[in-house]
This record gives structure tokens, sequence and C-alpha cells, in this order.
């Protein structure tokens, strides 16, 4: 059942799993995805004891902003400060954050800024906070046409497409993320009604300007981005996880390590994609019980 509450700018809507009295664990989703792409992973972590949350990010499903008037911003340190503020409007003093994709990058940014409000990470993609003084370096031939649509979105015309016809956009950078997932039209349908939020194609298209420097973040955030401009490392214990088969990640991300100053490892996970707790939960569930055991040491 979908549940709701205010936390900060948004009204959150999430799906809660596993005893209140459980060990805490906030499971966040990425781009182009949503909540069903952990079904499975929060069934296990419930069984395990943990008490699971999972919302919608800001733009996706039935999260909505509280007023017309904020700006419908997608940037990094908007994901961080909506993970905060739902851990402030749940009352959950800490917990194991987990996420890929916009939600790693959420978990990443309070687990370097805000790091006792976290007992764990796990993050798909390393360290996943941008470095958007550097974003117009180029990268090499061979990664750059993997980032195609980011580039379309800088444009109208890119806008536009993603208004016209979002599912299958979305379902297209599915294909192209998890080249070995044989997800099915029941799988993504259960998904493709989390884009018809008002507010999907305003967030997409702002985090992906902003991050690279195109346009202005939000004014209300413009401390939180200075800290994250100096790439503050991550302390808090960690595992990190590439899939094996990620389309827009071939080359993984082992290389971040240096990122993570306290007690690290570095999974990675054959035959899995882009959307590794979708296509893997047993593995990206075991990295998360990991943590929640060692923190229970």
């Amino acid at each position: 059942m979908i549940r709701s509450i205010n936390a900060g700018s948004l009204n959150i809507a999430y799906v809660e799993e596993g005893e209140p009295g459980g060990w805490p664990v906030v499971l966040l989703h990425g781009f182009p995805y949503d909540i069903h792409a952990y079904t499975e992973v929060s069934k296990i972590l419930a069984a395990a004891g943990a008490r699971v949350i999972v919302p919608y990010l800001r733009g996706f499903g039935a999260t909505r902003f509280v007023s017309s008037a904020t700006p419908r911003s997608g940037q990094q340190a908007a994901l961080g400060a909506d993970v905060l503020a739902l851990l402030d409007a749940l009352s959950i003093p800490a917990a194991i954050l987990a996420g890929y994709d916009w939600g790693g990058r959420g978990a990443c940014v309070v687990s370097a800024l805000w790091p006792e409000r976290v007992t764990g990470l796990v993050s798909c993609g390393s360290y996943n906070i941008h470095d958007i003084a550097g974003a117009l370096t180029p990268d090499t031939p061979d990664n750059e046409h993997r980032l195609w649509y980011q580039y379309y979105f800088h444009s109208e015309r890119g806008r536009a497409g993603l208004a016209k016809d979002a599912a299958s956009f979305c379902r297209l950078l599915w294909q192209l993320w998890s080249p070995t997932w044989a997800f099915d039209d029941a799988v993504f349908a259960k998904t493709a009604p989390a884009f018809d939020n008002p507010d999907f194609v305003d967030v997409v298209i702002h985090s992906y300007r902003q991050r690279y420097g195109l346009v202005e973040g939000d004014p209300a955030f413009e401390a939180i981005e200075a800290q994250l401009a100096r790439r503050p490392d991550i302390g808090v214990p960690a595992i990190t996880i590439d899939g094996g088969d990620d389309g827009i990640r071939p080359a993984g991300s082992a290389s971040h390590a240096k990122r993570f100053k306290g007690p690290h490892e570095h999974r990675v996970i054959p035959g899995a994609g882009h959307n590794v707790p979708q296509e893997a939960p047993q593995a990206f569930a075991d990295a998360i019980i990991a943590l929640a055991e060692r923190s229970a040491r």
C-alpha cells in the first residue's frame, strides 16, 4: 500500500515493509525506474528483520511538490536533501541507505555530508557525486556515445521528445543499460505509470542540464552544492556494486575506491546490468544485510 508523508518541499509517496521496530533501511530507485525495482529486495530484507522504506523520488510516481512555487529541480543536492527530510519526517535517526543511479546519488550525498544519519551505504556506481566543475571535460568517444540521452536532454528537442512519449523513451534506456536483462511487457508496465507524474519531465530535464552547468540550481540548495563541489569523501561503512553487464558503465567503478575512507568493499555482480536490485535482488540484499550485521557487531 502506498503511504505518503510531508517531508521538506515534498509530499513523498513510499511503501514500507517489515516490522516497525526493525533495523531501518531506505531503498532509493534511479532514473528511469521506480519503487518496483525493490519488490524482491524488500521481501528479503523484511524477512531478515529490516524495516524497509522505499520512496518515489521527486518527479516520480505519487510524490508531489507541496508548493507550485518550488523549482522542479533534479540536482544532486535536492536528491540528498529529500532523503534527509524523509528520515526526519519518519523520525529515523540513522539508517542504511542503498540505491543506484539517481537514488545512489542521493544516498552518497547524505553519506558524505551527514554521516551520523547513515549506518551503512550500498551504492551501485560507487562514488556517485557529480563533479560539476569538470563536467564539460570530454571523455573517451566510447563513453561519450553512451551518454547520448543526456546531451539530447540539453536541447528543447530532447525535452519535447521525453514529453511526447516518456514510456517508450525510458524503455529504450532499460534495454540499452541492461542488455542481458530479459524483462517483459508486464514488468515494464508496473513502472511506466511512475513517469506520468506532472513534474517528471521538468525534474529530469533540469537534472541533466544542471549537472553540466547549463542551468542554475535551486537557490535553496546552494549551500549543499557548495559542499559537494569540494568532492567530499565518504567515511561510513560502504559496499559498492557494479553490474557486470552494465551498458552505461561497462568499465565499472572500482577506481572510485579512494573516495571511501571507512570500511569499504567493492562487488561486481555477473549477469546484472544497470538496474542491479531488480535484476539481481538477492545479491543486492546480501550487501545490505552484510552492513546490517556489521553495524550490529
